[in-house]
């Protein structure tokens, strides 16, 4: 477990706000190649001639490989530091944009997500990371907040001018363009940022009303630091709250959204774009209510926030899918806010991480409960996709609204299993803070 000790720090100057200022401009374009295919999934199955499980192929091995490298990351930042690991990140991601603007096959398509994903990896972790070595360890949570805000404008990047761009130009102009700026923004990085201030050794946080030091450590644990953090009911209480909130709002803007939108709800790629980012917007607002929230109501947090932010996503999905016809547009634009809840209410679940884990093991509870998410994403991903091939409507000639209406129905049975477990582990938390008595063990009949 990292010492503690005393450090005088001073307050961060100009070269601490330059750096992250870099960083969060680099996790800004990491969030636009991560969504880059949002806006132009029917251009994408049209270009590659690929039906809709293929299609959902490519967002799904994007998800796997960012989740599956979340973990050789966190070694690597504790090695070598923010600036050499978000570097390569950056290049990863300029090879992976350009290997799909040049791409002949939907092989190489899938081969250029998946360094899509490798580079995205290492850009958020390294910013975190950057925050906690340059800015007074008090100031963290604020600066992480605001650093996923300004992040999340990344997606109208690509919901807008990324689209605009592909249809004025080419696909190749697009994705080449998108890879220049990766180069770019690999530069400055390497150029600029520093893994920590110059009068330190090493990557440490400080709180400079207190001069306590701590070793700033990314890596997860293996082994027995994941079964202990499994072993706790808090941290399945995470995991299953990141597992059910979220996923079906990245499924509709990572990929579906507007397929859905435009082939199956006859609206104009204008109109479309504005509901996706509608949904964005409201995302980026909800996030600090959400927080303040649940610090300030930390015991019912999972009944009063995540339970209802489900049962808001799934009224609105069922209303949507049981409108007859095509739904009208203030329909669809409640369809986008109740989704934008779910990125939000899923930051509670690393609150509960965070609460009911000791320090040394929070990066393993960390990592846990950011698996549940992008499981449940690439399930719901995948399962839309087969149940529009399996209806014969899988390419954008045969996309229909009722296709996407049963498609989009295989969510679901996801937030009923997720939210089953949200109410089991809950009880289960509070029984083990001693806040409720344990169950009676039911008597044997006689």
């Amino acid at each position: 477990m990292p010492q503690l000790s005393r450090h005088p720090a001073a307050e961060p100057g100009v070269r601490a706000w330059l750096i992250w200022a870099v960083g969060v401009a680099a996790y800004v374009l990491a969030i636009t190649n991560r969504s880059s295919l949002s806006a132009v999934g029917v251009d994408a199955a049209a270009r590659f001639d690929a039906d809709a499980a293929t299609l959902s192929m490519f967002a799904v091995v994007q998800l796997a490989v960012y989740g599956g490298m979340q973990i050789p990351i966190g070694v690597l930042l504790d090695r070598y530091g923010a600036r050499p690991i978000m570097t390569a990140g950056m290049i990863l991601m300029a090879i992976g944009q350009l290997t799909m603007a040049l791409s002949p096959s939907v092989g190489v398509a899938i081969l250029a997500r998946m360094l899509l994903g490798a580079g995205d990896a290492a850009v958020f972790p390294g910013v975190l990371r950057l925050i906690a070595t340059w800015f007074p360890a008090q100031r963290g949570p604020l600066m992480v907040q605001f650093t996923g805000i300004v992040g999340q404008s990344g997606q109208l990047v690509a919901l807008v001018p990324l689209a605009a761009l592909l249809h004025a130009t080419s696909w190749t102009i697009t994705f080449g363009s998108i890879a220049g700026l990766g180069v770019l923004f690999a530069v400055l990085v390497f150029l600029l940022i520093r893994n920590h201030p110059p009068d330190r050794d090493e990557d440490v946080s400080v709180d400079t009303d207190t001069g306590a030091i701590r070793v700033v450590t990314s890596a997860v644990d293996t082994g027995v630091g994941i079964r202990a953090a499994w072993a706790h009911p808090g941290t399945r209480l995470a995991f299953w709250s990141h597992f059910t909130t979220p996923f079906a709002g990245t499924a509709f803007v990572l990929l579906w959204g507007m397929p859905f939108l435009t082939a199956g709800e006859g609206l104009s790629t204008a109109q479309a774009a504005s509901i996706m980012s509608l949904y964005v917007v409201v995302g980026m607002v909800l996030g600090p209510v959400m927080g303040e929230l649940s610090r300030r109501f930390p015991l019912v947090r999972s009944r009063a926030l995540v339970l209802p932010t489900i049962a808001v996503q799934v009224a609105a999905w069922l209303a949507v899918i049981a409108y007859p016809g095509p739904a009208p547009l203030w329909l669809l634009l409640a369809l986008a806010v109740a989704l934008a809840t779910g990125g939000p209410a899923s930051m509670i679940a690393f609150d509960h991480a965070r609460t009911h884990n000791p320090s040394h093991r929070l990066s393993t509870a960390t990592g846990v409960t950011n698996a549940g998410g992008f499981l449940a994403a690439l399930v719901a991903i995948l399962l839309i996709g087969l149940a529009l091939d399996l209806q014969g409507a899988g390419t954008p000639a045969t996309y229909s609204l009722d296709a996407f209406r049963l498609a989009f129905l295989l969510q679901v049975p996801l937030w009923l299993i997720g939210g089953a477990f949200i109410v089991v582990e809950r009880k289960r938390t509070r029984i083990r803070l001693g806040m409720d008595p344990p169950r009676r063990a039911r008597r044997s009949r006689r």
